[in-house]
Order: C-alpha cells, then sequence, then structure tokens
C-alpha cells in the first residue's frame, strides 16, 4: 500500500469528518482490528529486514498524524455541540421574568415578634410554658380559688384528668418567678384556650403576657412601659386612657384603651395591674419586700388593629388570598 496516498486519504476523511458517529467510524477504518494502518503494522514482520525500520518508522508518523488529526476533529465536534445547545436552548433576556408566588409569614408571626423583639430590647426575657396545666397553676396560684366568681370568666377546656387547657399564659409567670426568683422581667407569649367562637373570639388564640418583679415597683412604672409600648406599636399620635378594672392576681387592675383613629370610638387593648401580695407569696417571694406589675393582651387583637382585619376568624382560615395581602 502506498503509505503516501493512505496519508493523504487519512487527511481527507478527517476534514470531512461532522459528528461523533463518523469520528467513531473512521477509528475502525484505520485502527480497528482490520484497520489499514493496523493491517501495515502486521505486514512489517513479512517485509526484508533492512527496510523494516525505515517502513516502521513511517507507520508511526501514521500513527501520530492520526491523533493529531483525531484531537483537532474532537475539538470542531465539542465546539458544535456547544453551538447547537446554546442555539437550541436560547433565552431571550428581554423577556419579562415568570413569577412565582413566595411564602409569607403569618400576621400573628409577625406580630408575636414585634411585640416581643420591642419587650426584649427592654431586658425582658422570653419565656415558654406547658399547654396543658393543673388546676393549681392555672387558677390556685394565681388567686382564684376554687369558688371564685373569676373562674366563670374563662370556660375551662377541662380534661378527663382533671388537668385543663390553659386559659391564659399567667401560669408561665408563676413558674418563672419558682424558677428564677426576683428580680425578675419576663414575656410570655403562648397558644391559650377558651370555649368561645364569635366574629371577635377563636377558640384557641394567643396571648402575650409580660411580669416585672423587683423592689418598689409602682403603677408609676406600669404605665410608663405600657404607654412607651403603645408608642412604638400604634405610634406615637395615639390617644390611650386607663379605666379601673378587676382582676384577681393583680391589685389595682386597669384594662388600657386607645382611640381607633377612624371610628373615634374606644377599643380596648390589653389588662394590667400591680401583682397582688398573695401571687407573690404563694410563688415563693416576700410581698413586704418585693412588688411588681403584669399586663396581658391578645396577639389576634393587636393585630387586628395593626392590619385591620374586619372577622377574627380570618387569621386562621387558611385563605391564600388574604395571606398574601
Amino acid at each position: 500500500m502506498d503509505l503516501d496516498a493512505l496519508k493523504a486519504n487519512l487527511k481527507k476523511d478527517f476534514k470531512k469528518i461532522v459528528s461523533q458517529e463518523e469520528l467513531n467510524q473512521l477509528k475502525v477504518k484505520y485502527l480497528g482490528k482490520k484497520g489499514q494502518i493496523t493491517e501495515l503494522s502486521k505486514n512489517i514482520k513479512n517485509l526484508p529486514s533492512k527496510e523494516r525500520p525505515t517502513f516502521g518508522k513511517k507507520i508511526g508518523e501514521l500513527r501520530s498524524l492520526y491523533e493529531s488529526f483525531l484531537g483537532s476533529a474532537q475539538e470542531k465536534i465539542e465546539l458544535q455541540i456547544i453551538n447547537e445547545s446554546l442555539e437550541k436552548d436560547r433565552i431571550d433576556v428581554t423577556l419579562p421574568g415568570s413569577y412565582k408566588s413566595q411564602g409569607k409569614l403569618h400576621p400573628l408571626t409577625i406580630t408575636t415578634k414585634k411585640i416581643a423583639d420591642f419587650f426584649s430590647s427592654k431586658g425582658y426575657l422570653i419565656e415558654d410554658g406547658p399547654e396543658i396545666e393543673s388546676d393549681y397553676y392555672n387558677f390556685d396560684a394565681l388567686n382564684i380559688p376554687k369558688d371564685h366568681p373569676a373562674r366563670d370568666m374563662h370556660d375551662t377546656f377541662y380534661l378527663e384528668n382533671g388537668n385543663l387547657l390553659r386559659t391564659h399564659t399567667s401560669p408561665v409567670q408563676i413558674r418563672s418567678i419558682e424558677k428564677r426568683g426576683a428580680p425578675l422581667k419576663i414575656i410570655c407569649p403562648g397558644k391559650v384556650y377558651r370555649s368561645d367562637a364569635d366574629k371577635t373570639h377563636t377558640p384557641m388564640f394567643h396571648q402575650v403576657e409580660g411580669l416585672v418583679i423587683n423592689e418598689n415597683v409602682n403603677f408609676g412604672h406600669l404605665k410608663n412601659e405600657i404607654m412607651t409600648f403603645i408608642d412604638f406599636f400604634f405610634g406615637p399620635d395615639t390617644k390611650v386612657r386607663f379605666r379601673p378594672s378587676y382582676f384577681p392576681f393583680t391589685e389595682p387592675s386597669a384594662e388600657v384603651d386607645i382611640m381607633d383613629k377612624k371610628s373615634n370610638n374606644w377599643l380596648e387593648i390589653m389588662g394590667c395591674g400591680l401583682v397582688h401580695p398573695n401571687v407573690i407569696d404563694m410563688a415563693g417571694l416576700d410581698s413586704k419586700k418585693f412588688s411588681g406589675f403584669a399586663f396581658g393582651m391578645g396577639i389576634e387583637r393587636m393585630a387586628k388593629l395593626l392590619y385591620e382585619i374586619e372577622d377574627m376568624r380570618s387569621l386562621f382560615s387558611n385563605d391564600l388570598k388574604f395571606l398574601s395581602q
């Protein structure tokens, strides 16, 4: 076989290559078991001994030439594949992007965080406690004995074992006093339960209560704390009033109202008062040495006022249209 002719054919064949499949076929043609270069290599033994070195050298040059052409062809094919892919998957960056809705925090989560962030910045610890409570922590330790009419205000869910679903987060205050002693500054956000459901109430809702225990705490401290919080939460131009009220666990007690800017009506937002001496004593402290104040608010009501929600039950409806607002 004419090696020069084979060399020319090799060069010609590689110029025609446009795909990986053709490249594979070319390998079989020249370097397969019966390939042209392979067959030449096998025939070296049949040549006169003087011609073998020269012929072998030319076979080696053919193999080197093949490898050189192979590298160039592979680069060409890979570039072609990339260009075809880019052309096929071309994206018009001037087109508007597709919108994918993202999840948002629930209004109650936002409201709870806003309240907690304020009191945390003022040195309050955030405490938690069990939602299934004993009668002692939910009532007795809060100066609400078994025959006290205040128990009728709570519409309690009782369990078969005598425990109950807590009707407020105040039991956490008692547990915290027992655990940490005084001085103490805490807030207690969490779920509470009462047998009541209408446009302004739900059987499960969220409260956050605050408690401060120290020496020489008075009502002026309580009022300053509440006024500062309302300025933060509703704005500094919010009108506020304190109304005398009654709670078994505070004395004196008050309800806090704010003026609705749209209707000019007073809206109740929380209850508060100085901690009753009996509560301090039952928690293991000396009421002659320590005093304190407490306050509590419904997070649903705060969210309702903050977001101007008409029906409280919307907060639990799982309505994506409502929640995405």
